[in-house]
């Protein structure tokens, strides 16, 4: 599963944004119906109980369809939940330290701007990296953009699979064709629409037309 480029194809973030009265469960499950194929819990401002809680119900929704799951930031919540593993940002913990506490069977991504951001993140174990913001976006307000060119260097320096962030959505996806990616992250584009599971579907088309 660590090396199978088709997992990182349609990479889901949850975002609880745009609940408004539904449940994270249920729209992750409509996004997974929809043919998300990983899912990433990024949770901000979440109690730790309520965090594994949520870690837990989300890791056994996304073992029904088959789909790798991992926490975003929180190695411990990772661990007591038993997820597939973690995404870890450059400010957080080094790759290296999250295999030594997470294990050699679990996914570990990793953030990365540049090409040595890159580079070191490979040579500490990261499975794949998350590389953008490749659009301007509201997800993350701190988030800086990433050239093409740049997207282009890293997928050519580095020999695990990569995929881009940040501001992706149905009219700019084919965008991206070309670079050397294997898939993309999507947080707004699926999870603040008012048909996830469609979303997800049309997503996931765009993106296996343009990347395989």
């Amino acid at each position: 599963m660590k090396s199978d480029k088709k997992k990182l194809l349609l990479y889901a973030v949850t975002d609880r944004s745009w609940l408004f009265g539904d449940t994270l469960c249920h729209q992750v499950e409509q996004a997974l119906k929809g043919g998300a194929t990983f899912v990433q819990l990024r949770e901000k401002n979440l109690d730790r109980e309520h965090f594994l809680e949520e870690a837990i119900e989300l890791k056994e929704l996304c073992r029904r369809y088959q789909v790798p799951f991992v926490i975003n930031d929180n190695v411990e919540i990772a661990v007591q939940a038993g997820t597939d593993g973690v995404h870890v940002g450059q400010k957080d913990m080094q790759a290296g330290d999250v295999r030594r506490r997470l294990g050699e069977d679990k996914i570990i991504g990793v953030s990365a701007q540049t090409v040595e951001q890159a580079m070191l993140a490979e040579k500490m174990g990261a499975d794949y990296l998350g590389v953008g913001a490749v659009f301007p976006t509201d997800s993350k307000a701190d988030a800086e953009e990433v050239s093409r060119g740049t997207l282009r260097a890293i997928c050519e320096a580095v020999s695990i699979p990569v995929i881009a962030i940040g501001g992706i959505g149905r009219d700019n996806v084919t965008q991206l064709a070309g670079t050397g990616i294997c898939g993309i992250a999507v947080i707004s584009a699926l999870f603040a629409q008012p048909d996830i599971k469609a979303a997800a579907n049309e997503l996931k088309a765009l993106a296996k037309k343009a990347f395989t």
